[in-house]
């Protein structure tokens, strides 16, 4: 038997119900509960992304493999790795100015917290990120933040049903992150687009991770 997504039967059923000429009020009613269903199976990405997840490896782009291209592009040399090598993790580690970028494109487990309009990312080791989605900014300058010996910077907004989150590391350099729910919410999507300071070509990487019970 052939399946339908929600759209293609909620086409479906208004083409047929065409045909039989019925009144345009009877029609409506008749279509009003599918398209409601469909409303109601979007999770909203506010409340949604709340909880603990872990990285799925199989569906999740190779970090290491992301930089390795990323060196390449800028006329770099990349670190030799043997067909039978099992090490993982090649590039983590660097100055502490860079270990967001690390938190963010490595680390296996990441809680997040939601009170709004304050967001709370916690990932491995404790290590945490506060940012907000009501367009607070510091009063300072970037550069006088950095010179200063700040700390990372993030700011986030919502952009249809997807968190896009802007980060400014302390090394200079410059992050994008789109988190967006997957299916039923139990997967999330983390596409990101990292700018070291002291890279001269952008690392684009994807990971996925999914919804977990806290151990």
């Amino acid at each position: 038997m052939r399946e339908y997504s929600s759209n293609q039967a909620s086409t479906l059923l208004t083409s047929v119900l065409a045909s039989l000429e019925l009144p345009l009020l009877v029609t409506a009613l008749l279509i009003m509960p599918l398209a409601t269903a469909q409303e109601s199976s979007q999770i909203d990405v506010k409340t949604g992304l709340i909880g603990h997840w872990v990285i799925n490896e199989e569906l999740s782009e190779n970090t290491d493999d992301k930089v390795e291209a990323a060196i390449k592009e800028a006329g770099g040399r990349v670190q030799r790795r043997g067909w039978f090598s099992n090490k993982e993790d090649i590039y983590r580690g660097g100055p502490a100015e860079q270990e967001l970028y690390d938190r963010i494109s490595y680390d296996d487990i990441l809680t997040i917290e939601y009170n709004e309009p304050e967001y709370v990312f916690e990932y491995a080791d404790q290590f945490k990120r506060v940012f907000h989605t009501d367009g607070r900014r510091r009063t300072t300058g970037v550069n006088a933040f950095f010179e200063e010996g700040g700390q990372d910077f993030s700011i986030a907004n919502f952009d249809d049903n997807s968190l896009v989150v802007e980060a400014r590391p302390r090394d200079g350099g410059y992050a994008m992150e789109i988190y967006t729910l997957l299916g039923d919410g139990n997967q999330l999507r983390v596409e990101m687009t990292i700018e070291p300071a002291s890279f001269g070509a952008s690392i684009s990487l994807v990971r996925i991770y999914d919804k977990a019970t806290p151990e």
